[in-house]
């Protein structure tokens, strides 16, 4: 992996707001690890064991980033009164139904159980099934379909 290719994976997980992130293919093996309160430690390694791990490099988390993290998630707030979020548990894409001619898992004024399927959210190509946190009925859906989402944003309120 060049640097440059290095700095704007980094730049990207500085931006997503993720505090540890692991990526391992044939060539190498990078882990990153930051404690959002202060600055990111990388450190990458070849997967062949001949080769000699690299030194970890501190990278400083950019206040920007920060500020940009806490900004995306602040129109997504839920209204005061009995609404309960329910929220999204990993930054992806947001599906409402399993395929473009199939309904959608949950509609206004549905009423969900706790463990019923809500949505979908694709990360890596991987279509992962989000199940209901709680029962209720759903009052408003926070975000359109086909749309990314941030962990913790709120998809859905119900009451």
């Amino acid at each position: 992996m060049k640097a440059k290719e290095l700095q704007e994976l980094l730049d990207f997980i500085a931006k997503s707001g993720l505090n540890k992130v692991n990526i391992e293919t044939e060539e190498f093996k990078i882990s990153v690890q930051r404690d959002p309160n202060t600055k990111q430690v990388v450190s990458m390694a070849p997967v062949a064991a001949a080769a000699p791990a690299p030194a970890a490099v501190p990278v400083p988390a950019t206040p920007a980033a920060a500020a940009a993290t806490t900004a995306a998630a602040a129109p997504a707030e839920a209204p005061a009164g009995n609404y309960r979020p329910l929220k999204a548990p990993m930054i992806g894409t947001f599906y409402r139904s399993s395929g473009p001619d199939s309904p959608a898992f949950v509609q206004v004024g549905d009423v969900v159980e706790k463990g019923q399927v809500i949505c979908i959210i694709e990360a890596m190509k991987l279509f992962n099934e989000i199940e209901a946190e709680e029962s209720g009925r759903v009052v408003k859906a926070l975000v359109e379909n086909a749309t990314p989402v941030e962990y913790d944003q709120p998809l859905f309120l119900i009451e």
